[in-house]
């Protein structure tokens, strides 16, 4: 194949990628813009001017890669593009019991991103947690690399070990981890009672069979007694979202859960059932940037439906079903395929939970900044209030003030 044939080949691969996301872009803009080979021209003529005015000849397989990335991640932070040797591997990988660390992962800026560490794994022993940026893993750059491919660099054997470099908020330099990988152990649900017979119940994760030890726990909540309960979904960023809308009608004698829908993918809609109530009584909801998947769908359906409040920090955005599509060649795009979606019709992919008593969350590393000076404080021996812990219980005892926090500043990221 000569290498003008190659340039040829190669571009207009690339303009047909570039096209898709721009074609729809300029579609809702533009009633003319239905046209697709009115932009083919214009991507013709970029291609043309990239070829033959840059600096330096561009290797027009990076390029393409580059936009291929570019174009998944302006629509899903969680998509993949994997080429076909890549596509094996992650065939070959799925489903295997391999060991980790505990990051659940998206795409932010074109780096990998961290969505937050799974509590007690590697990861978060680490510090590691939501925002936190992987610049490289085993020493390869995460810029443009496939979502579902760094999670496989991620996995291997119990016991081994893994260098990863992490871009900080507030700290310049990178930072360069070793962690140990190990077998996955998510945290079991786990109910308290106070003296004041207040229920806290703190669940870390929805992965696997979690679902059914909530419902035992709420089971457990109601033979002791317990008359109020806070459900506390901070980092919980695992399980399927479809386990978030089992749990809601745990909490639901009525109405709208939620739904789920995609372009090639049938609306459904999910209504509670009263006869699959287990918890009656009232209830406040805990999130911050670390609840995720299940959790939100949960989340967002108490919210919406009033049947608790929700105190903390908008939730992290992840509420899909993906899919792996193979493509002619052997490759693959790993995509969302349908979003679920709250009771007032906003995509929780889009959007997160955002709840109606925001707060930050002052048990984050990441606040340990308070005098804005870009130096964390040293550590300190005094134990930090949880004051989402505290303001729920204030909503359980009737007290409905606002939030003394800045909204602003609790919904960012």
């Amino acid at each position: 194949m000569n290498r003008r044939f190659q340039f040829l080949f190669v571009s207009s691969s690339l303009l047909a990628v570039v096209m898709l996301l721009v074609g729809v872009k300029l579609g809702r803009s533009a009633s003319n813009s239905d046209d697709p080979y009115k932009h083919f021209s214009v991507f013709s003529e970029v291609i043309t001017r990239i070829k033959s005015d840059y600096v330096e000849e561009p290797d027009m397989k990076n390029v393409t890669l580059g936009a291929l990335n570019g174009l998944l991640e302006s629509i899903d932070p969680f998509a993949s593009y994997l080429n076909a040797d890549q596509y094996k591997q992650y065939q070959a990988t799925k489903g295997a019991s391999k060991a980790n660390v505990g990051l659940v992962l998206s795409r932010r800026f074109g780096y990998v991103s961290v969505v937050d560490s799974v509590p007690g794994s590697p990861a978060a022993k680490a510090g590691l947690h939501t925002g936190d940026m992987l610049e490289t893993i085993k020493g390869i750059s995460t810029r443009d690399m496939p979502l579902a491919f760094a999670e496989m660099l991620l996995m291997g054997d119990e016991n081994s070990t893994v260098d990863v470099q992490v871009l900080r908020a507030r700290k310049p330099e990178p930072e360069k981890l070793t962690l140990t990988r190990v077998k996955s152990a998510y945290p079991q649900p786990v109910l308290t009672i106070g003296a004041d017979g207040v229920g806290t119940f703190v669940v870390n994760s929805l992965e696997g069979k979690l679902k059914e030890a909530v419902k035992k726990g709420l089971e457990s909540a109601n033979s002791k007694g317990v008359k109020k309960l806070i459900l506390d979904l901070r980092h919980c960023s695992t399980g399927h979202p479809a386990d978030g809308v089992d749990i809601a009608e745990w909490f639901l004698d009525k109405g709208a859960i939620g739904s789920v829908k995609g372009q090639r993918t049938d609306e459904q809609s999910f209504v509670a059932d009263a006869a699959k109530q287990v918890w009656k009584n009232p209830v406040v909801v805990i999130v911050n940037r670390g609840t995720a998947g299940a959790a939100e769908v949960l989340a967002a359906a108490l919210l919406d439906s009033k049947r608790a409040d929700v105190v903390g920090e908008r939730s992290y955005g992840d509420a899909s079903i993906r899919k792996a599509l193979s493509l002619d060649d052997g490759s693959a795009v790993i995509l969302s395929v349908a979003k679920y979606y709250a009771p007032n019709g906003k995509a929780i992919q889009d959007t997160g939970v955002v709840p109606n008593y925001p707060m930050n969350d002052t048990l984050l590393v990441a606040d340990e900044d308070p005098d804005g000076d870009g130096i964390p404080n040293a550590p300190s021996d005094k134990p930090k209030e949880d004051s989402l812990m505290k303001k729920a219980i204030e909503l359980l005892n009737g007290v409905k003030t606002v939030a003394g926090i800045n909204p602003e500043a609790a919904m960012k990221r």
